[in-house]
C-alpha cells in the first residue's frame, strides 16, 4: 500500500510541476479548435470534440475538416496531442520507477531476480 501511495504522490508532484506546460498544450489545442470551427462552420462543441479526438490520435472520422488550412491545423493538433501524451506517460513512468526504487529492498529484488533467472 505504501508503494501505491508514494506513486500517487510522485505522480501528482510531477504533474503539478509540469502543469503549466500541460495547460499550455491544452490551451493551444482549444484555440486551434476554435479557429477550425470558424473555418469549417462547425459548432464550437463539435470543433472541441474533433480537436481532442484528433489530439488523442483516436480519429473516429465522424467530423472531418474539408479545407486545406483546417487539415494542416489537424496535423498540428495531432503533434501537440502526441507531445501531451508523451509528457503524461514520461511523468507516470518516472513516478513508478522512483516509487519502486524507494520501496523495494535491494535484498528482496536480488532474491526475486535469482528465482526468475
Amino acid at each position: 500500500m505504501e508503494l501505491s501511495i508514494s506513486f500517487i504522490k510522485m505522480l501528482s508532484l510531477g504533474l503539478y510541476f509540469l502543469g503549466p506546460v500541460i495547460l499550455l498544450l491544452f490551451l493551444i489545442i482549444i484555440l486551434l479548435a476554435l479557429l477550425t470551427s470558424r473555418l469549417e462552420g462547425w459548432r464550437k462543441s463539435e470543433a472541441l470534440y474533433w480537436a481532442f479526438i484528433t489530439a488523442l490520435t483516436v480519429g473516429y472520422g465522424d467530423v472531418r475538416p474539408q479545407h486545406g488550412i483546417s487539415r494542416f491545423i489537424s496535423i498540428v493538433i495531432a503533434i501537440l496531442g502526441i507531445m501531451l501524451a508523451g509528457i503524461v506517460v514520461a511523468v507516470t513512468v518516472e513516478a513508478a520507477s522512483n516509487s519502486f526504487k524507494l520501496h523495494i529492498n535491494p535484498d528482496t529484488l536480488k532474491r526475486v531476480t535469482q528465482e526468475l533467472g
